[in-house]
């Protein structure tokens, strides 16, 4: 496949801007999913950013920009909760073949795409799975089995912490990816995160590479385990937040 119609400038930079090295087949691993993704766009909602730059900074280089907050070398299992069209899970895939990533999605169709991008990316040690997050976070399924927990996903902290939190090891991190300044969220959060067996250890606030986007990931660190009850049941931490 041809990639040298696209202008991979801004994202070879946003790259060397975030302190990472890409080959020549990861960045060609970032133009199949691009090309895949607006295909797959045309006939199914996927994402409204389909111009390539854009795609690269605010999908590409801020799904990898976790690396801010987290060690992504490491050898982790990761989950992404409510991934969508793959976002943070397949780009983080990319940029750090080593981290074992479970995408988690409740749209069916969704990880069909998913499972495309998977096998076409050769991508290995990583699952797509259609589900709802309070489902998969029970102790026969996926509870308590990751290193970390990641989202992009849109809900306040408190819901987030209750779809997120119960998947993360003890002395894990769910880390949020955040696009406004959230003081207040977060104090309202407090309560759920606590309860959830989590704490707030920080956040890392900064601009995306090439752009005037700000940023912020938040940071939750799991110190106990989360109590049984927690989550509850499907639509009740969106429609009644703790």
């Amino acid at each position: 496949m041809d990639f040298k119609k696209y202008n991979t400038v801004l994202l070879y930079n946003s790259i060397n801007e975030l302190g990472l090295k890409l080959d020549d087949h990861q960045v060609g691993q970032f133009m199949e999913y691009y090309e895949l993704l607006v295909e797959w766009n045309s006939f199914m909602n996927l994402t409204a950013i389909t111009e390539f730059d854009e795609v690269c900074t605010k999908h590409f280089i801020d799904s990898i920009s976790l690396c801010k907050a987290v060690d992504c070398t490491k050898d982790l299992a990761v989950i992404d909760v409510g991934t969508g069209a793959g976002f943070p899970g397949i780009p983080l895939k990319i940029a750090f073949p080593d981290l074992k990533i479970t995408l988690l999605d409740s749209l069916g169709k969704r990880v069909k795409f998913l499972n495309e991008v998977i096998g076409r990316l050769g991508l290995h040690e990583i699952e797509a799975i259609h589900g709802r997050a309070e489902d998969f976070a029970k102790p026969d399924a996926l509870r308590e089995k990751f290193d970390l927990c990641v989202s992009r996903a849109v809900a306040n902290l408190s819901t987030l912490s209750e779809y997120c939190l119960p998947y993360v090891k003890v002395n894990g991190f769910f880390i949020s990816y955040k696009s406004e300044k959230i003081f207040d969220e977060m104090q309202a959060a407090q309560h759920a995160i606590e309860l959830l067996g989590g704490e707030v250890c920080g956040q890392k606030e900064f601009v995306l590479p090439g752009s005037d986007i700000y940023r912020n990931l938040f940071q939750i660190k799991k110190v106990k385990a989360t109590p049984k009850k927690y989550p509850r049941k499907a639509g009740l931490p969106s429609k009644e937040p703790l």
